[in-house]
């Protein structure tokens, strides 16, 4: 903590909070945290055809969701807004003034035009990418030996995002600029503008890219890109959080799970990779599920409930009678099968009704002449408790030459669930009830 250290995510409220902005908003709200300083929203609504109040409330909720407080913003207000750009342009078009009136702009009709001069080094360190050479001169027009001009302020008067960047950060005081690698190319044309209104430089690191398993810049082809669609394929904000951290920055010693604030802790900026990150669902699975393993049961509950709901499932009729624990213990017994919310809750809708496993399972396969003697024998053990229920079976099925195990614990599972893989079925049956599986037998002519 040897600085003031203070960060922004910068979003333009022209659609969802993406992936690729809530990593590097993610980034910015690790390095505040990590250093007890400042993490700073600011709103770059300069293009006002796209940019919506909608998608602005959209991007708070998205970086709320994640847990990404912010110290200052739009919002909350703070020492040095306003916090959206539209609500500064008095501020840019100061300093434009400033640079006309030294001869470092010049005015082509409605617009002004930043001058950039010959043999200006503006290099500059990057945390995550090391030094980066620049000349002032490597800024040329296209096709041609001149020098590029920057455009500062456009002929209908809005700030461009080079020249506002700039005049925000300073005037926020934002000590290290952290965001994806794709604005490295910007870097060196603000440097030319820090320096030409006599502004100290802050840190630049630039983010790896984001990539989908092929390799490609990921994109709408490879899944979802919206947090928001994540929340809805019922994925923990915990565990996406988890995840994007992961993205490019590792927490050390194999370390693959952890809390937000474990990550605050151990988050340094000098172990960001520049290799770009590869957005891979498989690992995104495996760390909610750890997540979803992890909760108490009542909220792990209270995460599967509204996909039940969804499903159109009786969640209200069963919590009245048998209660909320009956059902948190239910899910409890899945011991962490279903990868997301959704998962589970589809691999558990059998606790909740036997409407589901009616219409997965039809008894056709199966010798039913043959299974009831085992289920008749089963449902008459004085205790239905998932002990003693497996050892009367395996005791039966022991004494008769030749069958097996798994001829009347299967059927006993389509039965009970629908379904060819569940949780112990003895396990199951205890949790359901004497008189639940009786039913559900009875129904497929089995007792």
């Amino acid at each position: 903590m040897n600085r003031n250290i203070r960060v922004r995510f910068a979003p333009s409220p022209t659609g969802a909070l993406h992936i690729g902005g809530g990593h590097t908003a993610l980034f910015n709200w690790l390095w505040a945290r990590h250093n007890g300083g400042k993490f700073i929203l600011r709103i770059e609504d300069t293009d006002l055809a796209r940019s919506t109040k909608e998608y602005e409330q959209t991007i708070m909720s998205g970086m709320t969701w994640l847990g990404l407080d912010w110290d200052e913003g739009p919002d909350k207000g703070g020492d040095y807004g306003p916090y959206r750009q539209s609500e500064r342009l008095d501020i840019y078009r100061e300093y434009a003034e400033k640079l006309l009136s030294e001869g470092k702009a010049y005015r082509d009709g409605e617009a002004i035009i930043f001058r950039v001069e010959h043999g200006q080094d503006i290099s500059f360190d990057d945390t995550v990418y090391g030094r980066i050479d620049v000349m002032s001169d490597g800024l040329k027009e296209k096709d041609s030996d001149k020098l590029k001009d920057i455009v500062i302020i456009k002929s209908d008067g809005m700030p461009t995002y080079n020249y506002a960047v700039v005049i925000d950060d300073h005037l926020m005081n934002i000590t290290d600029v952290i965001r994806g690698e794709d604005h490295i190319s910007n870097t060196p044309k603000q440097i030319l503008i820090y320096r030409a209104l006599g502004w100290d430089v802050p840190k630049f690191a630039h983010l790896p890219m984001i990539l989908g398993r092929d390799k490609k810049k990921l994109s709408k082809r490879h899944g979802a890109t919206s947090i928001y669609e994540y929340r809805d394929m019922g994925y923990m904000p915990d565990s996406v959080f988890n995840f994007l951290a992961l993205l490019g920055w590792s927490a050390g010693d194999d370390k693959e799970i952890f809390t937000r604030n474990e990550a605050a802790e151990l988050f340094e900026l000098s172990r960001v990779t520049r290799r770009p990150a590869v957005f891979d669902f498989d690992k995104l699975n495996y760390i909610n599920q750890e997540h979803l393993k992890r909760l108490d049961p009542m909220t792990r509950l209270n995460m599967i409930k509204p996909f039940w709901l969804e499903a159109g499932l009786p969640v209200d009729e069963v919590e009245k009678s048998r209660g909320e624990n009956w059902l948190a213990e239910a899910l409890t017994l899945m011991e962490g099968r279903g990868r997301t919310a959704k998962e589970m809750a589809d691999f558990s809708d059998y606790f909740v009704s036997f409407e589901p496993v009616k219409k997965r399972w039809d008894a056709s396969d199966v010798d039913k002449e043959k299974l009831r003697e085992f289920f008749t024998m089963i449902f008459a053990q004085p205790v239905f408790k998932a002990p003693e229920l497996e050892i009367a079976a395996r005791d039966w099925v022991s004494a008769r030459e030749g069958a097996k195990m798994k001829e009347y614990a299967m059927p006993l599972r389509f039965a009970l669930t629908g379904m060819k893989v569940s949780p112990g079925i003895f396990e199951v049956a205890e949790h359901l009830g004497r008189e639940e599986c009786e039913k559900r037998l009875k129904f497929y002519g089995l007792l």
